[in-house]
């Protein structure tokens, strides 16, 4: 069942919270894939028990009540672990929870636990965390995407109907695309970032995974709206989707997106969606996108920026890892830097710290941000002419594990075609768009302008009511 269909059951009275609950827990602890890091069960079942008595009290509470739903590490949750897949705050339980969190308990979900990803959202691949690699559902050798790798592989592996991750260049949607999934990054601004643990915070938004469209547009209707806790969120009220007509929409399509880099197997699929969009009603035209030389030499310019500024607050003095051998303050915080942070970490924060420098600021953030800029600017032209942008998630399927791991410049292209996004501020859906030879998911995604949310729900929905590719599941992992 998809998540409404779940909760319309339980709210039905034809099965219960605590039984699904408690099913998908096994489903969850049996996993071989390293998906979820902590599964509070006692708790977890005293929540479904406390939605299934309000249901049951004839109280109403939402779509998705009583439906189980993962979060991802970086995710404050009270009285649960929360370690952004870090040694540095292994152990650490948080005393609070985020706003997300506690609108989703307002509206009868049950977090069910805390899955894995790369560390402090750092990494394309959830190769990166230190508690071990997410494996991928559909060929248990292969990456399963990043940041938000346990998320999509939770919800692709049916061990959580839902989940929510984080997006800070492309985290929730390459993920889906190699998990073969459906996500959406929201607008900039439309979901509180209040008790995400940041990793570039003018970037980072908090978005929903699911099997299908209707599944996360009903999640992102929960979690959206404004919170007085976070100044960065400045929406009036929650998205509310089911209004747009997406019948006649005009899709643009980067041409130059379609070169010797990207596999040959996603542009045949990318094409292939063209062709079911405009059996349906949408006009398509090709562009040339703009800037695509510095999307990524800007996103890790500023991002890596940002994330040194934010992790600096780690220094084993106020929380997170201390080393126990450290003899002077100096040593305090190197020691408990060096051995609380894995190597991608360390090699983004160096990087920031160096585009900040005095002699290199200028040169580099400055110039970045300039270039952000532009790129926002883009946008509003394109947008002046198409209603939806069609582009492809990632250059390939999911590869191999540890094979691009010590790689850094070869997986930080892989974000060529998602950054931009995140660097405007813009909302896009990703969704499964066919297979490739070896039976690994393809991704694409829609991009629209600021707050356009309801309309890329509804060319999704119009996508995913022409093809099944998000209603296929994997197999048996082959361990």
């Amino acid at each position: 069942m998809g998540a409404l269909e779940l909760s319309a059951q339980i709210q039905a009275g034809k099965i219960g919270a605590v039984e699904t609950v408690a099913k998908y827990i096994r489903i969850a602890k049996n996993s071989r894939l390293n998906t979820f890091l902590a599964i509070p069960e006692e708790r977890v079942l005293a929540r479904a028990k406390e939605v299934q008595d309000k249901i049951d009290a004839g109280i109403t509470l939402s779509p998705l009540a009583g439906v189980p739903v993962a979060v991802k590490d970086n995710i404050s949750t009270e009285g649960t672990e929360t370690t952004c897949a870090s040694r540095m705050l292994e152990g650490y339980v948080p005393v609070f929870n985020a706003t997300v969190i506690d609108k989703l308990e307002q509206a009868g979900m049950v977090v069910i636990g805390k899955v894995n990803m790369d560390e402090f959202a750092m990494g394309g691949s959830s190769e990166t965390g230190y508690f071990g690699a997410v494996r991928n559902p559909w060929d248990a050798t292969r990456v399963a995407g990043g940041s938000s790798g346990g998320s999509a592989a939770a919800v692709a592996a049916m061990e959580a109907p839902m989940a929510l991750g984080s997006d800070t260049g492309g985290s929730i949607r390459q993920p889906c695309a190699f998990c073969g999934v459906t996500g959406i990054k929201p607008t900039y601004g439309s979901v509180s970032r209040y008790g995400l643990i940041a990793y570039a915070s003018s970037m980072d938004q908090i978005g929903v995974i699911g099997t299908d469209i209707n599944d996360c547009a009903a999640l992102l209707e929960i979690i959206s709206g404004p919170d007085t806790r976070d100044s960065t969120c400045v929406t009036d009220a929650p998205f509310a989707f089911g209004k747009e007509n997406a019948a006649k929409i005009k899709i643009g399509l980067p041409r130059n997106y379609f070169n010797d880099s990207i596999d040959p197997e996603i542009i045949r699929a990318i094409f292939m969606a063209v062709k079911v969009f405009e059996d349906a009603g949408a006009v398509v035209e090709e562009f040339q996108m703009p800037l695509v030389d510095y999307i990524v030499p800007a996103y890790y310019a500023l991002s890596s920026a940002e994330a040194s500024s934010n992790l600096a607050r780690f220094d084993g003095l106020k929380y997170g890892h201390r080393a126990t051998e450290a003899k002077s303050l100096s040593d305090v915080y190197t020691l408990s830097r060096s051995q609380g942070f894995g190597m991608e970490v360390k090699r983004r924060i160096i990087l920031g710290s160096f585009v900040l420098s005095s002699g290199y600021y200028d040169a580099y953030y400055r110039k970045a941000l300039e270039i952000r800029g532009m790129i926002k600017e883009a946008y509003n032209q394109l947008f002046a002419r198409y209603d939806v942008i069609l582009a492809p998630v990632a250059p390939t399927t999911a590869y191999k594990l540890g094979e691009n791991i010590t790689d850094p410049m070869k997986m930080y292209m892989a974000d060529v075609y998602t950054a931009s996004v995140n660097l405007a501020g813009l909302p896009a859906v990703a969704l499964p768009c066919g297979f490739d030879a070896q039976g690994l998911p393809i991704g694409m995604q829609l991009i629209g302008d600021a707050f356009s949310e309801p309309l890329l729900v509804a060319a999704a929905r119009k996508y995913q009511a022409c093809t099944d590719y998000h209603t296929r599941k994997p197999g048996v992992p082959n361990l």
